[in-house]
């Protein structure tokens, strides 16, 4: 997809020989593609919606969708209803169960209940509780790389929570403790940076060489693109907008990467009012991305800010191309027989 006013140029291997220099005097805008909406935020932004069409209010939905306060409030504005467990729900109501997927424990509740449940976890996020089942059926203990408190490896924890150990850093991975025959396998939440999860499957093998590693990747592939994206853009800019909510867990890795890869100041925002003009002192190159849950009108948004400062020149840097759609919950598809006359 190319913008109107932007050029689609997809980089060179060796993105790091391109400087602020290149374009010296000039502003600039380098934009990510891909960036924004993956096909996971896609599908459960799209069940809500469903939901509420087909169903009316009130609709709950078990914690956020998506991480993105702009798609929260959409939603809270049309009636939808968020809470923190089942248990608030209304017996026999409707529920929206988010993109990062739940536990068993929530499943049984929400049956106890007798809620009308619509599923809205990401395919990805799937794949790994049903690795978590099969490893634990098996006799694995299983090392599973996430950040304490997301809702993500809560619910995959909770697949097997007896053979289950998050591990986040250094500090986590000293404190594991098995026998040298134990067999072992380490899993990740789908929304780490791949350097990231690295550096800690590197100090699982040094303490654990028999460790096993998952029979496929499981760092999501939008994580990764949009990871690429900025790492191609990063050397070029004096400064990366992140457009992103602060408890996304991907957008925050895309600052991190920028940074890491060269850029001279990154910011993470949920909204372009949140750009502030000090950031700008001495800026000649801006490069602008959006994490996995964000709808493209907010960075919409903040290219217009960047255009009234006179970064009015969008070059959209694309890296990869995305075409996976996944499909709705089974409940919430089209019927095979809508339209046909009886």
């Amino acid at each position: 997809m190319t913008l109107p006013g932007t050029t689609d140029t997809r980089p060179n291997d060796d993105t790091s020989a391109a400087t602020p220099a290149d374009t010296a005097g000039k502003k600039k805008v380098y934009l990510a593609a891909p960036r924004g909406y993956c096909a996971g935020v896609d599908r459960a932004v799209e069940t809500v919606e469903k939901a509420l069409e087909k169903h009316g209010e009130p609709l709950y939905v078990r914690k956020e969708i998506v991480h993105n306060k702009h798609v929260v409030k959409t939603f809270e504005e049309r009636g939808v209803i968020f809470v923190d467990e089942a248990d608030e729900v209304p017996r026999g109501s409707n529920v929206v169960f988010s993109a990062h997927g739940v536990s068993p424990a929530v499943r049984d509740q929400a049956r106890q209940l007798e809620l009308k449940t619509f599923d809205a976890t990401c395919p990805l996020v799937t794949k790994v509780h049903h690795e978590v089942t099969r490893f634990a059926k098996q006799g694995y203990q299983i090392i599973l790389i996430g950040h304490h408190g997301h809702e993500e490896v809560e619910g995959t924890a909770g697949e097997a929570p007896d053979v289950v150990h998050l591990v986040e850093d250094q500090e986590d991975v000293d404190k594991l403790e098995f026998a040298d025959d134990e067999k072992l396998v380490w899993l990740s939440q789908t929304t780490l940076s791949v350097d990231e999860t690295m550096r800690t499957v590197k100090m699982l093998r040094e303490k654990f060489p028999h460790i096993q590693d998952p029979p496929s990747d499981d760092i999501c592939y939008a994580t990764q693109n949009r990871q690429v994206a900025v790492k191609a853009i990063a050397p070029k800019v004096d400064l990366m907008i992140v457009v992103g909510s602060q408890n996304s867990s991907n957008s925050v890795r895309l600052v991190e990467v920028a940074l890491q890869n060269g850029a001279k100041d990154a910011h993470l925002v949920d909204y372009a009012e949140q750009v502030k003009p000090e950031w700008f002192e001495g800026v000649e190159n801006v490069g602008v991305t959006s994490g996995a849950s964000v709808p493209e009108i907010l960075v919409r948004g903040v290219l217009e800010l960047l255009a009234e400062r006179g970064y009015a020149d969008v070059e959209e840097v694309t890296t990869a191309t995305e075409d996976l759609i996944f499909s709705l919950p089974r409940e919430l598809r089209p019927s095979r027989t809508a339209g046909r006359k009886a």
